[in-house]
Order: structure tokens, then C-alpha cells, then sequence
């Protein structure tokens, strides 16, 4: 869920192993590279080449930058002061070149960063916001922690970190090659041996080191995500933790969060030390090597008919060559320290990957098989034929809560069809808001059969939540919401029916508030809006959508009905009964089915049928009569 325990384990906790780098990690990396190269000539793949391009210039320039000190030293022992001035305008030359080379390799390492992060934010936006998969993710599953953190910032590090590495990794290989060679012409076999030999067995034994690392970072980005979170329940939930004076509380709980964070922190910094002794050790012992590697021919008598000119010129250019490599390789050496983080990102993202792909696959599944058993036409497959006005058809239908396997209902059959509202009653906890959330597709049934026969949005279904949502957006936007991006055909939003929704709603005074129906406001509107507001605006919604069926709460404690049809879960709560029923009489005039969840008596008057859900799976369909005696203009 959004918020894990704080107190949770290891990255290894609840029977996973901890993240290491190993082939897990390679799989997860390479999925992640295939979404980052996703095709050919796509904007990464293209800067990539560039970045390669500009990266080999960089190092042919480099390596004649490298071996002017031997250039010097020979015209200097000349006194050759016409080959001194050459070299000074030469050596000028190249230095500009290397410095615009390398701002334009950084500059191209940062436009790749950006270009990474696009398509990884996006590829995983679309498979979170596929269907039903987010809901299921934060509600339904609660083996990923924080998965707002692992798209948000997850994903910012793991690109920015890897863009970083990128220019070192991509030429390394050219590098090492040529230097390689060059290295064994000036000191023979011996030289490249020892170097491969060393950078070995650095390897080795930062590999060691690194192990522990991976996994702790991975428990760091987990608590550093739940002590976020906690921050944003006390932003969002700021009113009612006052009413309780629950600061003393809070700032307990928030502490002891903290304290979890930093004693991991402190955990990963006493690792990352040996880590970064290790890095540091063969940095040095490299320079050493380097000398070593150039003191063995000269030692040896390789240059005896050389001059001391020719000699130290000769010295300079191999010691070059064979520093530059252990350089290359020292590089390599100190990218561990990042590779530890991409690894621990890469995991984190990578599981992340993994499920909504898992979620992904399933909900199109189940969406195959409703489909293929959906009768869109309004026939069934059965003997007896279905009504074209019905919107729902459940049969046999048991429910069981998913994450306990509490049986809330049993062997439910229910028809609902246009015209005919039903209200759903009971206690708490035996499955009202349930039952929604298996006709809305959100949760599915243990055992039976749930048919949707008609669309979602206008003249099908709408389903108003016990909790209203808000996005950003002007008020315009919180009326028509979710038409603007669903249904870009649907046309322009007509002002006249949102303002005469509004009045309706008895919200005439937020149309000032808010500056007019298109004014782009800065606003939470969840801080602006009162519960009873909130309600109202999300009827003005109900409204506006007009569908055939509704389904929702009552907000006195229950659930309301659909449009053309309303579901409503408890959507009046916050309401008082005359508003309610004012609410719902337009409901009605509109000419919407309800499917309500409530506790009121009053709201029986609107609804053909009372379905009273006893708990353990009992339940009782009984004829409501009391909607028979409302005055007709009270009716649809």
C-alpha cells in the first residue's frame, strides 16, 4: 500500500530475498533498457549514438592532449624554439576542442536524462493507469510499498544516475581497447597483463562489498517513501487531527519514523565506508602500478641507446598510455558506488514493472471474459431472453472480502433494470460498499456470475464513491469530470446546464467563489469545500452526466444509486434530509435509475426495491411500497 509500516524488515522481509546484483537484477535492468531504447530512431537511441559519436572525438583528442608533455620535453631539450611556439598553438587548440567536446558530452548526458526519464514516467504511467490497475495496486496489493515514490522519484534517480555513468560506460570499451594496444607496444605483454590482472581483482572485491549495499538502499528508498507519506496524512488529514489534538500523538509517530530512517541511514553509510575504502585504495595503488609498469623495461635495458632527451620524452608518452588505462579501469572501479544505487532503483522499479504488467494481464483477462459474456445487444444466452432495459444481471453471486475471505454474501441474484431503483441496506461491515465495488468492476466475485449490459458515463452508468474525488482543474472541470478526457467527442460543455446543475446542487455561491466556471484556481479544493459541499458539487456532477442508471452512498452512512444509473455509495451523509430529498428527486426527473447505499428511512421513497444485507452472506430482497405513494411530480 501507499504507506507500509515504518517498523517493516529488511528488502528481504515478508519471504522475498534481498535485492542483490545478480541475474534478477540483470533481467529487471535489461526490461528497464528496453523501455528506455524502446524502438528505432527513437530520441534516446538517437542521442545514445551521439553521445557515442561525440565521446570518441573527445578521446582522439584526448590522447593527443596526453602526449604533448613528451612533445615538450623533446623540443625543449632541442631548444628548438620555433617547434615550441607550433606546439603551444596546437596544444591551445586542443584544449578548446576537449573543453567544448566535453561540455557537449555533459550537455547530451543531461538531455538523455531528461529523455529517460519521459519515457520510463510514462511507460509505467500507462500500464499504473490501465483499467482498474492503480486501484488494485494501492488497495488490493500490499507486497509494493509506495508506489507513488517508485514513479515520482524512484525513477528521476534511477535516470539521473544512469545518464551520469553513461558517456564512461558507452566508450569504455574503446578506450580500453586502444590503450590496451598502445600499452603493449611500449611495455610489452607485461604491462597489459598486470593492469586486466589489478582491475580483476578490484572487481572482485568491490563486488564484495557492494552486496550488503543494494539491499539497504532498497529498505532506505522504502522508509524514506513511508516517512513521506506520513507527512502527507497529517497534511491531508490536518482538520480532523486537531479536532483530536493529536499533535503530541503525531509528532510521536512521525519521530519514531524518522528514527527507523535514520538508523538505516546511518546503517547504509557504515557499508558504503569500506566500500568507499576499497574504491579509494585501488585509485592509488593504480598510480603506483602505472610507474611500476613503465620501470620495468627501463630497468631492464630495453632504451639503453637512448639519450636522456629521447628518454624522458619516451618516459612521458608511456607513462601516459599506461596511466590512461589504469585510469580507464579506475574509472570503471569508482562507478561502483553508482551502481550500487542504480541497482537499488533498478529493483525497486523493476518489481514495480513486474506487477503492473502481472496486474496488467489480469484485469485484460477478466475484462475478455466479461466481454465474451456481456449481451450488449440486450439477448442472453439462456432460455429466457433479457430485457433491453437491464443494466445489471447477477446471478448466484457470492462475495467474499479479498484480503480475508469474509463471506459477505451468498448466492445473490438480482436483476436490475431501468426504472427500477434499489436501495442497498445493512449494518457495517457485511458488504454494501462491496457490492458496488463488484458491479463497478473493482473487486471480483467469489463464485457466480456479474454481467454489465450496458456502457459506463452518459446514458449508461456513473457510479457516485462514498468518498467524492476532485482533481485540479477550474469548476467547470469538477462538473464535467471525467467527460473532459474520456470523451473528447462528447462536445463543448454547455455554461446554461452547468450553472442550472449548480443551482440545483444549491451551489450557486461557489460559481462566485470559484471566479466563474473557467477560472483556474491554486486551490485544494478538498481544503475549500465543506463535506456537505463536496456533495453537492459531486450531484451537480451526477447532473450533468445524466445517466440512465446511478449508483452511490447516501454519505448520512450509506450508499446512493447510478445515473441513467446512478450507483451511490452513502453520497448524502453530510446532508440534511430535505436536502436529500430535494437531491434525489432531480435524480429521478432526470429520468436516472438509483442503485443507493443508506441508512435513512427516508430515502426508501425513491427506490422499487430494499435489498438488507445481513451479514454472513444472508440477505433479503423485499418490494418497496412507499415509492408508489410519492406525488407525481415527485416521480419520474
Amino acid at each position: 500500500m501507499a504507506g507500509g509500516s515504518a517498523g517493516a524488515g529488511g528488502a528481504g522481509a515478508g519471504g522475498r530475498p534481498a535485492p542483490q546484483l545478480d541475474g534478477l537484477f540483470l533481467r529487471r535492468f535489461l526490461r528497464l533498457q528496453a523501455v528506455l531504447f524502446s524502438g528505432w530512431p527513437s530520441p534516446g537511441a538517437l542521442m545514445f549514438l551521439t553521445l557515442l559519436c561525440v565521446a570518441l572525438l573527445e578521446q582522439l583528442v584526448i590522447y593527443q592532449v596526453g602526449v604533448i608533455p613528451s612533445q615538450y620535453y623533446e623540443v625543449l631539450g632541442n631548444k628548438d624554439f620555433s617547434g615550441f611556439k607550433t606546439l603551444t598553438a596546437i596544444a591551445l587548440t586542443l584544449i578548446v576542442v576537449n573543453s567544448t567536446l566535453k561540455s557537449f558530452d555533459q550537455f547530451i548526458c543531461n538531455m538523455m536524462y531528461v529523455s529517460w526519464r519521459k519515457s520510463l514516467t510514462e511507460y509505467l504511467h500507462s500500464c499504473y493507469f490501465q483499467g482498474q490497475v492503480y486501484y488494485s495496486l494501492h488497495v488490493l496489493r500490499e507486497d509494493i510499498d509506495n508506489p507513488d515514490q517508485r514513479i515520482s522519484q524512484d525513477v528521476e534517480r534511477f535516470c539521473r544516475q544512469l545518464s551520469s555513468m553513461a558517456s564512461k560506460l558507452i566508450i569504455s570499451p574503446f578506450t580500453l581497447a586502444y590503450y590496451t594496444y598502445q600499452c603493449f607496444q611500449s611495455t610489452g605483454w607485461l604491462g597489459p597483463v598486470s593492469i586486466f590482472g589489478y582491475f580483476i581483482i578490484g572487481t572482485m572485491v568491490n563486488k564484495v562489498l557492494m552486496s550488503p549495499i543494494v539491499s539497504k538502499l532498497v529498505q532506505q528508498e522504502k522508509l524514506e517513501g513511508d516517512f513521506r507519506f506520513k507527512h502527507m496524512q497529517i497534511r491531508v488529514n490536518a482538520e480532523p487531527a486537531a479536532f483530536y489534538r493529536a499533535g503530541r500523538v503525531e509528532h510521536m509517530r512521525t519521530d519514531r519514523r524518522l528514527q527507523s530512517l535514520l538508523q538505516t541511514q546511518r546503517e547504509l553509510i557504515g557499508k558504503e565506508l569500506w566500500l568507499y575504502i576499497g574504491i579509494n585504495t585501488f585509485d592509488y595503488l593504480g598510480s603506483i602500478l602505472s610507474y611500476v609498469v613503465i620501470a620495468i623495461p627501463i630497468f631492464s635495458g630495453v632504451y639503453g641507446d637512448l639519450s636522456p632527451t629521447e628518454l624522458s620524452a619516451l618516459v612521458s608518452k608511456n607513462a601516459f598510455v599506461s596511466i590512461y588505462l589504469i585510469g580507464c579501469f579506475s574509472q570503471l572501479i569508482d562507478l561502483f558506488s553508482t551502481v550500487t544505487d542504480v541497482a537499488g532503483y533498478t529493483h525497486r522499479i523493476g518489481e514495480l514493472q513486474e506487477t503492473l504488467l502481472s496486474l496488467g494481464r489480469k484485469k485484460n483477462d477478466n475484462y475478455s471474459e466479461a466481454k465474451a459474456s456481456w449481451d450488449l445487444d440486450g439477448s442472453h444466452s439462456g432460455e429466457d431472453p433479457v430485457p433491453r432495459d437491464t443494466a445489471f444481471l447477477l446471478e448466484q453471486v457470492t462475495l467474499s472480502v479479498p484480503s480475508s475471505g469474509k463471506l459477505l454474501i451468498k448466492d445473490l441474484s438480482l436483476r436490475i433494470s431501468q426504472g427500477n431503483s434499489v436501495m442497498i441496506v445493512g449494518n457495517t461491515g457485511t458488504g454494501k460498499t462491496s457490492l458496488l465495488r463488484v458491479l463497478g468492476g473493482l473487486w471480483e466475485s467469489t463464485r457466480g456470475s456479474v454481467k454489465m449490459l450496458t456502457c459506463f458515463g452518459p446514458r449508461g452508468v456513473v457510479f457516485l464513491p462514498q468518498r467524492p474525488f476532485f482533481t485540479d482543474g477550474s469548476l467547470r472541470e469538477q462538473v464535467i469530470y471525467p467527460l473532459k478526457e474520456i470523451y473528447p467527442v462528447s462536445g463543448s460543455a454547455d455554461d446554461e446546464r452547468i450553472v442550472r446543475f449548480l443551482e440545483l446542487a444549491g451551489l450557486t455561491d461557489l460559481l462566485v467563489r470559484a471566479g466563474g466556471l473557467d477560472k483556474r484556481v491554486d486551490w485544494n479544493w478538498y481544503d475549500i469545500l465543506s463535506p456537505g459541499e463536496m456533495q453537492r458539487l459531486s450531484f451537480a456532477r451526477l447532473f450533468y452526466l445524466q445517466p440512465k442508471y446511478a449508483g452511490g452512498h447516501d454519505w448520512s452512512g450509506e450508499d446512493l444509486a447510478y445515473t441513467f444509473l446512478s450507483v451511490l455509495d452513502e453520497a448524502t451523509s453530510a446532508l440534511t434530509e430535505e436536502v436529500e430529498h430535494e437531491l434525489y428527486r432531480v435524480c429521478l426527473q432526470l429520468g436516472m435509475t438509483l442503485i443507493s447505499v443508506g441508512h435513512r428511512a427516508s430515502l426508501e421513497k425513491f427506490h422499487s426495491w430494499i435489498l438488507k444485507l445481513h451479514g454472513e452472506g444472508r440477505w433479503e430482497l423485499t418490494r418497496c411500497e412507499k415509492m408508489k405513494r410519492l406525488p407525481a411530480g415527485e416521480r419520474c
